[in-house]
């Protein structure tokens, strides 16, 4: 059975994804690493980091024993085309009222 496809929404909807990323943002770090910021058993946190991998979050190393996490920027392009979407939209909507604004102060 394959496993369904999360979008980058779905995976940072979570606050403990969301706090991994932040970590990873300053250091990388081991997956027991992460683990020792949460109050969650050590596969809860394995499956976060699968979520993470997954979407293009991070990258994970393996050195020797241990699997290292470091951040990529794959994952927040995604994010980063739907706010710029957005940006454009009220942009062009602002320009729109300014100029309208502009129009009635001069008349």
């Amino acid at each position: 059975m394959t496993q369904p496809t999360l979008d980058a929404f779905q995976v940072i909807g979570d606050p403990s994804r969301r706090k991994m990323l932040m970590l990873l943002s300053k250091k990388s770090m081991t997956i027991n690493g992460l683990a020792d910021n949460f109050k969650m058993s050590r596969p809860a946190v394995s499956k976060h980091v699968k979520m993470l991998y997954g979407a293009g979050f991070i990258s994970i190393t393996n050195i020797g024993r241990e699997r290292h996490c470091t951040l990529k920027k794959d994952g927040f392009e995604e994010l980063q085309s739907w706010i710029s979407y957005f940006d454009k939209f009220w942009t062009t909507k602002l320009k729109k009222l300014e100029t309208l604004l502009n129009n009635k102060l001069s008349n």
